[in-house]
């Protein structure tokens, strides 16, 4: 029989204080809290808020396609001389790109959304559309 492990899976994660560090197969996802999103909802109204520490508002695209909200977001880190000569024993400040992806339904278009970026936090509104009821697919014509 094993005996349990003192320091746990990861030493350096226990040490340092991270475990809200987000992990999935085979890549990771979420990083630190970038671009993870509360979606709250109200009476005429879904209200989306994510995280997008380090990035830009400019480096924010958000895209409504066949009925699918898509946000892209990316940031990247400069690299100085003197990071070159640091050895790191550990990076957790996020640099790439990510993007998230929500249905809202074919009934919206992009004037519908509204999109406010403010300190590292993306904030959208989608209202609530009632559904065009559907044209029948095929007419029946009527016989004299």
């Amino acid at each position: 029989m094993l005996m349990p492990s003192i320091i746990g899976d990861s030493f350096l994660d226990d040490f340092f204080g991270y475990p809200e560090r987000t992990y999935a197969a085979p890549k990771q996802t979420q990083m630190n809290g970038f671009m993870q999103a509360d979606v709250a909802e109200s009476e005429d109204a879904y209200t989306v808020e994510m995280n997008l520490p380090g990035v830009k508002k400019e480096n924010v695209k958000i895209e409504l396609k066949d009925g699918y909200l898509i946000v892209n977001a990316s940031t990247k880190s400069e690299t100085t001389e003197e990071d070159k000569r640091t050895k790191y024993i550990r990076k957790e400040r996020y640099s790439g790109s990510g993007s998230r992806t929500f249905y809202v339904g074919k009934d919206l278009t992009q004037e519908d959304i509204k999109a406010k970026f403010e300190d590292g936090v993306l904030k959208l509104t989608v209202p609530k559309i009632e559904k065009k009821p559907e044209e029948p697919k095929s007419k029946y014509i009527t016989i004299e």
